[in-house]
């Protein structure tokens, strides 16, 4: 019988049409609570003809021991930096993804961390949930210079939803919408570095890479105006958290909005977690029962397309695949 592995907890914990389609394919399911380790991912793989993953660690070791019997990844939702892509074109072990499921979902999520900083709104409830009845003064959005890092679909969500906010759009990408741009009155800026020098609220929704790696560091910080205010909804490891948290402890930084880190759970003692003016959230930007309905059903579907068109016998593991020819 095919077996399939799947991880992602958001996919196992929301109703919704997912679940029947992925019963009705008749597949043995093997379920687990991800994201996993390397070391997890490597106990697991071996006798797997498929997995549905989210930011697991699939690296060349666990594909290697995967292979010959895994045929293919699903994976549940748009990142694929936890996943050695180099090395899945090397073997030929197709991988599919799921591009344009949670772009506003990701931009909602962004203006809650945005607004929940200006206004002071976690400090502000835990008061009042204590008894307390302070009231601190916070600040408008209205009129700042919002810089976003990244304009693909969540950028240009983002972008989007900060002109009804009456904010001034800046951006970078290597990749300029410039249609999209002058439709919506979005400033094109020559590199990252100038964008980091203007903006009052920061927006980072580029994808991981060696380039992009810290690229919110001590460095960097003090290039920015004082009192910035820096949302990542993208990846933890874009934003040197020692240095952000020493930047928030100077002031340099107004306020720190994360639903991502380096580390996923964090320990108990990460230095964010204690940082002043600092919100963080457990990478669930894209977990909506709406985003998470179209996250699922994507990822079963690209499963299922690529077994129902699969000989069978490949399917019961008694021919290579994909044969040569077809990497």
């Amino acid at each position: 019988m095919t077996r399939i592995l799947l991880t992602t907890t958001s996919f196992q914990d929301i109703p919704g049409p997912h679940h029947k389609m992925l019963e009705d394919s008749r597949f043995e399911i093997i379920r687990e609570r991800g994201p996993l380790s390397e070391a997890r991912m490597l106990e697991l793989v071996g006798d797997i003809d498929g997995m549905i993953c989210g930011d697991d660690a699939i690296t060349a070791a666990v594909i290697d021991k995967a292979r010959p019997r895994l045929k293919v990844i699903s994976k549940y939702g748009i990142g694929l930096d936890k996943i050695d892509v180099a090395h899945t074109e090397k073997v030929g072990l197709p991988l599919t993804f799921c591009p344009g499921v949670n772009h506003t979902t990701v931009a909602e999520h962004t203006f809650a961390l945005m607004l929940s900083l200006f206004r002071h709104l976690v400090e502000e409830a835990n008061y009042t949930r204590s008894g307390n009845w302070k009231r601190l003064s916070g600040h408008e959005i209205m009129g700042k210079t919002i810089g976003i890092v990244g304009l693909g679909r969540i950028g240009r969500e983002v972008a989007i939803r900060a002109k009804a906010f009456g904010l001034r759009v800046i951006g970078y990408d290597i990749y300029w919408p410039e249609e999209f741009a002058q439709e919506h009155g979005i400033e094109r800026f020559q590199s990252i570095s100038d964008v980091f020098k203007e903006a009052e609220i920061l927006s980072l929704h580029t994808n991981l890479s060696p380039e992009t790696e810290n690229m919110v560091c001590a460095e960097s910080i003090a290039t920015m105006k004082k009192g910035v205010v820096i949302i990542n909804c993208a990846r933890g490891e874009l934003v040197n958290s020692p240095d952000m948290a020493a930047a928030l402890e100077s002031g340099q930084v107004g306020g720190y909005g994360a639903d991502v880190l380096e580390v996923e759970p964090p320990p108990a003692d990460h230095v964010l977690l204690k940082a002043p003016n600092c919100v963080i959230t457990p990478h669930i930007g894209s977990r909506t029962h709406e985003s998470v309905q179209r996250q699922a059903g994507m990822a079963t579907r690209n499963l299922l397309n690529f077994f129902n068109n699969m000989p069978a016998e490949a399917q019961a593991n008694k021919a290579p695949w994909p044969p040569k020819g077809r990497r």
